[in-house]
């Protein structure tokens, strides 16, 4: 998954400005794109033309994701839970009991 994001480096932290679709102790690579810094009511819209450009330059092929990134789109809560409802209605065998069957022995 390819996502481009905004975050304030403090206290030799990167701080993303929004929450990530990211799971816990994932590994990640960072490109480093510094922004120029911006008034207040002006850094929506310079954050929204700079994730514009960036998405052009990975369409482009000038940037490039790092292997194994996808471009779909993470469900939201309710097709999460839309899914989730789905999935345990499916007839057979739940799919824990599936891959619990296909690691066999341990």
């Amino acid at each position: 998954m390819t996502e481009i994001i905004t975050a304030v480096y403090e206290n030799g932290v990167l701080r993303p400005t929004r929450p990530l679709t990211l799971r816990e102790r994932e590994t990640v690579r960072i490109q480093i794109v510094s922004e120029p810094t911006s008034v207040p009511s002006q850094e929506t819209e310079a954050e929204a033309e700079l994730d514009r450009i960036i998405q052009e330059l990975v369409q482009a092929g000038i940037l490039t994701p790092p292997p194994g990134c996808s471009d779909v789109a993470p469900l939201s809560e309710a097709e999460r839970l839309e899914l989730a409802e789905k999935l345990g209605r499916a007839p057979g065998k739940p799919l824990s009991e599936i891959i619990i069957e296909d690691r066999g022995e341990w």
